[in-house]
């Protein structure tokens, strides 16, 4: 068995030893670095001087030394915290926690004990505090900012009919100031009470609210720009800066004024200096992988949950790296939210959304059209002779085709959760469902005849030739199988696929529509050249496994 030999650390194992094993003749290598800070989101210092960070997909919060770029997990597995979107610490030193998902604010003291705030605060996201006060705000319609009471009495609503609520923060005059994400305003309103007043309008895309340390409103876009917008609080003049980090998401500044900011598109975190350089002190990187495909021009998409982000394969025929190629740089990155699925067609991307919709992207126009809405949990996804698409529906148990002028038919339905689809060389559509363990056939009559059996929770599909591989992801491995004989062999195994060691996901609460991390998806592509493309959705990186008649097993 070969082994790919980069050594930086990973999701997976802090060290850097975790490393995938392959056989056959196969080499793997990533293309890019692990993420280790991914879906960066709420910043705040620390009484000692590290910067913290609330990582949403995550479920985790970790802190970092600015200088080093060292980062520790400190709030993750084994806390009561699910899904943290911001934080801020009082004055006595203890965080408090905005856990989005579940509905829920934590008091986390020095010590490191947890105490529940509050868990009647809807889809909890900005919060800062105030000297001993607390206050939230909630991302959604209609949202309120309230006061949480530390007797537990009902939260004080300063505020409602927010749309989207985000980071906020006290400004020099005493008032909390708060971004309407939907509207593209910045309101404000005294702590005390009174009415809201609009402070800024026509801001791009603000998704944060910051005052730097000589008084100046900074206002963060979650834009693909990466757009900052100065605002004097007296005069109102407004001075604008694209920083090239798509999805801002936060920001904090240091003692001496140095400004770093987050991303939830990509994570990491980046310092940004007033003449617009920017220096990363975490590399940023994929929050996901999910789905994965290569276009006709060799050009590698990945739906990332936030983006769909592209970058260049390498040069056909070439052996595996055993370093990554891809710099940051080297991806590009376009906004589309909840991106879970996708498949190359000609010269368009067709893109499923945990929205439940369809969209076809075409990236020489720049356009988008949504093909197809309302459907429930969308995952896999490809483009069939006909111009049609197929789509497995995981959370309805349907393979549907979606038809050029929009319409859905059903394939197959009755199935218990199909990931992914396929085609074989005749045509046919074949389906893995991750919870039976097994690939289906789909015959024109909608009956599903049992390709293969008791694989490992299996996901990602590729057909070549006869070969059909899978990415059985309870057992971390990729298994190929013959569509003739059903002879079946390990490719890869001890792949970064699934959650990390000890990691859970957040549970939604409340009514359908609340936000929460994605299920987890590894993904599959066949490359022009023969090489497979892998999600390694477990550490942010994606794995080129490529065939050498050279290697022994």
């Amino acid at each position: 068995m070969s082994s790919s030999t980069d050594t930086r650390s990973s999701r997976f194992d802090p060290t850097g030893a975790w490393r995938p094993r392959t056989g056959g003749g196969w080499q793997a290598a990533r293309l890019n670095h692990p993420n280790p800070l991914w879906g960066s989101n709420g910043v705040a210092f620390g009484p000692d001087g590290r910067l913290y960070v609330a990582q949403f997909l995550a479920g985790r919060i970790s802190a970092l030394d600015p200088a080093t770029g060292d980062v520790e997990s400190v709030v993750g597995p084994g806390s009561p915290v699910q899904a943290p979107d911001d934080l801020a610490f009082g004055a006595d030193g203890a965080m408090y926690i905005a856990d989005l998902t579940p509905g829920r604010v934590w008091r986390r003291d020095p010590a490191g004990t947890y105490t529940l705030v509050t868990d009647t605060v809807a889809q909890p996201n900005g919060i800062t505090c105030v000297g001993d006060r607390l206050f939230v705000n909630e991302m959604r319609v209609q949202g309120r900012l309230v006061e949480l009471l530390p007797d537990g009495r009902d939260p004080v609503v300063l505020a409602d009919d927010l749309a989207f609520g985000n980071a906020m923060q006290r400004g020099p005059d005493g008032r909390l100031y708060y971004p309407h994400m939907l509207t593209g305003q910045v309101w404000r309103v005294h702590p005390d009470g009174g009415p809201p007043e609009l402070f800024a309008d026509r801001v791009d895309e603000p998704v944060a609210v910051r005052f730097d340390r000589g008084g100046t409103l900074v206002v963060l876009s979650r834009g693909p720009a990466g757009v900052l917008t100065r605002i004097d609080p007296d005069g109102g003049r407004r001075t604008t800066l694209a920083t090239g980090v798509t999805g801002l998401d936060n920001a904090a500044f240091d003692a001496e004024n140095r400004m770093f900011v987050s991303s939830y598109a990509s994570g990491g975190l980046t310092e940004v200096r007033p003449d617009g350089r920017i220096r990363e002190v975490v590399p940023r990187g994929l929050n996901g992988p999910f789905g994965i495909t290569v276009d006709l021009g060799g050009r590698v998409h990945a739906a990332d949950h936030f983006s769909l982000t592209s970058a260049p394969l390498p040069d056909p025929g070439a052996p595996a790296e055993p370093q990554p190629v891809w710099s940051d740089e080297a991806l590009t990155r376009r906004l589309i939210i909840f991106a879970h699925g996708v498949t190359a067609e000609g010269g368009l991307l067709h893109v499923t959304t945990r929205l439940g919709e369809v969209h076809t992207h075409d990236p020489a126009a720049d356009t988008t059209r949504v093909r197809a809405t309302g459907l429930r949990e969308p995952v896999g996804i490809v483009a069939a002779p006909d111009g049609t698409l197929l789509v497995a529906e995981a959370g309805a148990g349907r393979v549907v085709r979606i038809h050029e002028g929009g319409g859905v038919t059903v394939l197959a339905e009755g199935l218990e959760h199909p990931v992914d689809v396929a085609l074989d060389a005749a045509g046919r559509c074949l389906v893995s469902d991750d919870r039976t363990g097994a690939v289906l056939r789909l015959d024109g009559d909608g009956a599903a005849t049992t390709v293969a059996d008791g694989l490992g929770a299996p996901q990602g599909l590729v057909v070549d030739g006869d070969a059909l591989y899978t990415v059985e992801t309870a057992h971390r491995r990729l298994t190929a199988i013959s569509l003739t004989t059903g002879e079946r062999r390990v490719v890869a195994e001890r792949l970064p696929v699934g959650e990390p060691p000890g990691a859970r996901r957040a549970e939604p609460a409340g009514p359908p529509g609340v936000v929460a991390p994605p299920p987890l998806f590894a993904g599959l592509a066949l490359a022009p050249d023969g090489s497979l493309l892998l999600s390694a959705n477990g550490e942010g990186t994606v794995l080129r496994l490529h065939r050498s008649d050279d290697c022994a097993d």
